[in-house]
């Protein structure tokens, strides 16, 4: 006897499911992703990133969001958590669903073990079909690092990496730049790894 096929689920069978869920999921293909729990370091690099986009942002025509907003790609059909988004002029929700964000101009993802991979190749190709995202942008929590893609007129995208506590994190699309010293602060490295000898 073969395996019983297992039931996709349908966009609003998924939406009724998100609302009542202890815990955040994405959305792809018929199918939900549990997000796993983010690390302390996660938390505190997030929440110093969130802090200062909005103290940089506030009065001006675009605003942050963090990571309790859904974005959905309609291109793909994935629904997901970034950690934070910049939305320009007036935010755009799904029909379906008004906490469902259609429209970021800025993503960024605080990297970690699990989702490292995942961010750095198909999780940015879906946000590459989302016209609106001019920026991609990805921190490292346990360094002081980021990598920046600006999506060029072309449709390629390039990259810039900010490195260091004197580097400082400037936006393209956006202007805004923030101090990785700020990003990072109150934030605990772990040691540097041993150099082997010559």
């Amino acid at each position: 006897m073969g395996a019983v096929p297992k039931t996709k689920l349908t966009v609003a069978e998924y939406l009724a499911i998100e609302k009542q869920a202890e815990f955040k999921s994405e959305f792809y293909a018929g199918e939900m992703f549990a997000m796993a729990g983010a690390s302390r370091e996660h938390n505190r690099v997030s929440e110093n990133l969130s802090g200062e986009l909005h103290a940089r942002l506030k009065g001006g025509p675009c605003q942050s969001f963090s990571r309790d907003l859904r974005v959905r790609i309609q291109r793909t059909g994935l629904y997901c958590y970034p950690d934070l988004v910049i939305v320009c002029d007036e935010p755009e929700f799904a029909e379906e669903d008004k906490d469902t964000l259609t429209n970021p101009r800025v993503v960024f993802e605080v990297l970690s073990p699990s989702t490292e991979r995942y961010d750095r190749t198909t999780k940015f190709l879906h946000y590459q079909r989302l016209p609106s995202v001019q920026e991609y942008v990805l921190v490292a929590p346990d360094r002081a690092w980021c990598e920046r893609y600006v999506r060029q007129p072309d449709g390629a995208w390039s990259l810039v990496q900010f490195v260091g506590l004197d580097a400082t994190l400037e936006l393209k699309s956006v202007p805004v730049a923030v101090p990785l010293a700020d990003v990072y602060a109150r934030v605990e490295f772990p040691p540097p790894e041993p150099r082997p000898s010559a």
